[in-house]
């Protein structure tokens, strides 16, 4: 089960990035505001600090593609495992952040790197929630779990599937084995970030009659939280 977190539960140094400190004039402040704005269109990533209960939360968006190893197409919109993981260390080491904020719009991606982010995000001592907006496919089911308390939106989709792999594969015994422990530390993830028990997945996993084309299970909205997946 998780264990739910305080806000007062943070240790660490200087937060180094998107800080806020009191400038002393409007040239500052207006450098202060550029750099938060080059960081939510490059990374998508911003301090939220103006609420009234002066709570200073780290937003961390994860949207389009997971991209791993190999960089994707200039036409593909991604989420860089190279830029959440620093972020992400920063945050564990800072006296300033409160607590962490996912936005998941994902259409899933890099099996290694979307385990890679989750495992991190599991791993913070700080105070995390998540919030499916639009879908969190494939992948992104690790990632949505992996916070202390998990929302999803009316509308919002989950995409549970088997393990697929693009390219040329070897047709032997071992590549399937392959494939099944894949399979086997993603259902493990999840079983331990959800309410969902690991026969639960897997069935939905090899469903056939929901996609058209595909083998799996969409879970839309309140069928995620009544399945247990998302709190």
């Amino acid at each position: 089960m998780k264990t739910k977190k305080s806000m007062g539960e943070f240790t660490g140094n200087e937060y180094p990035v998107g800080q806020n400190q009191d400038q002393s004039g409007p040239e500052e402040k207006a450098q202060e505001q550029k750099a938060k704005d080059e960081r939510i269109e490059k990374q998508g990533q911003v301090l939220l600090d103006q609420n009234n209960k002066k709570h200073k939360i780290h937003l961390l968006s994860i949207i389009g593609e997971i991209e791993g190893h190999e960089i994707s197409s200039p036409q593909t919109k991604t989420t860089k495992y190279e830029h959440v993981l620093p972020a992400l260390a920063a945050i564990e080491d800072s006296e300033e952040i409160d607590g962490i904020l996912v936005l998941l719009n994902t259409v899933g991606g890099d099996v290694e790197a979307g385990l890679a982010i989750a495992e991190m995000i599991a791993s913070l001592t700080k105070p995390t929630v998540s919030l499916v907006l639009g879908g969190s496919h494939s992948i992104g089911v690790p990632l949505a779990v992996s916070t202390d308390y998990s929302f999803i939106v009316k509308t919002g989709t989950m995409l549970i599937h088997p393990v697929r792999m693009n390219g040329m594969i070897i047709g032997v015994p071992q590549t399937y084995d392959y494939f099944k422990k894949i399979q086997d530390r993603i259902v493990g993830f999840i079983t331990e970030h959800s309410r969902m028990t690991s026969q639960r997945i897997e069935t939905l996993m090899m469903e056939t009659g929901v996609l058209t084309k595909d083998v799996g299970t969409i879970l839309v909205g309140e069928q995620a939280v009544a399945e247990g997946l998302i709190d």
